[in-house]
């Protein structure tokens, strides 16, 4: 199945572990040009040489950047001027009780996941609506439909992401450049592992038991049942991004085991 992604220029912020790693992987093995992202040279570095001992004809670049910053934006963006694809995956997650829940919280949230991809897209959609060709993909959650009561401001900025996303694909309207969301259950990412693996000490359980038991009690209506795999929703943003999805535009597409319960 032709993907069309082959020579791509693409761009998946947050790249250096979890979802986004296992994305820029998949990518690279479909022949795109990748750039990988994330906060340090070193973790870029890392990152990319993992991938080059998968995919050792991989075509790839690299570029550090705190994006929650106005100077990182404009860093990222004069080194890499144009794009193809654009995954907007960088962002973080943080447990907190609501009432503790500080102003620079939410403002430190809301420009770290939602600013950054709105940033980025206002950028590089100009670029491909001009080219008449692009593909923007918003990497959310379900969070941005079932607010989660033990960090309130990531859920908002979950959703905040799915109106950027679904208004950006309004200017889109009669081109082939799309814009969507992905919106992914709970992942066992790195940092999801390590909020596990430090429940699973507190209650004196192992991972695996606490894993297991983390969806039974706080996602039930997981169809699943289980945490996703990075590379379980890195094969839904390779396809949106892919030629096959073209009539797929300004949708949030759910990748969350059936965790939101809705037609």
């Amino acid at each position: 199945m032709n993907t069309g992604l082959k020579d791509k220029k693409v761009l998946i912020t947050g790249s250096t572990k979890g979802i986004g790693f296992q994305t820029a992987l998949s990518f690279a093995k479909e022949g795109a040009e990748v750039f990988l992202h994330g906060r340090s040279d070193a973790a870029v570095k890392i990152a990319t040489s993992e991938i080059k001992s998968i995919v050792p004809n991989a075509k790839l670049g690299g570029v550090s950047a705190d994006l929650a910053l106005e100077e990182g934006i404009q860093k990222l963006t004069k080194e890499i001027p144009y794009l193809d694809v654009l995954v907007n995956n960088a962002g973080y997650f943080e447990p907190k009780p609501f009432f503790e829940i500080k102003r620079e919280d939410w403002k430190k949230m809301y420009e770290t996941n939602v600013l950054s991809g709105a940033e980025l897209t206002q950028h590089y959609l100009k670029g491909m609506i001009e080219r008449n060709y692009g593909r923007v993909v918003f990497v959310s959650s379900e969070s941005a439909l079932n607010i989660p009561v033990e960090m309130v401001h990531y859920g908002m900025s979950k959703t905040a992401q799915l109106s950027v996303s679904r208004g950006s694909a309004e200017v889109c309207k009669g081109t082939n450049v799309t814009v969507n969301s992905v919106l992914p259950g709970p992942t066992l990412s790195e940092g999801v592992e390590d909020f596990i693996e430090s429940l699973a000490k507190e209650k004196g359980k192992s991972k695996e038991e606490m894993a297991r038991d983390f969806i039974r009690e706080n996602r039930p209506s997981s169809l699943a049942g289980r945490f996703a795999k990075p590379e379980e929703i890195a094969n839904v943003i390779l396809f949106l991004a892919s030629d096959l999805a073209s009539m797929i535009n300004g949708a949030s597409v759910r990748a969350d085991g059936g965790v939101y319960k809705s037609i």
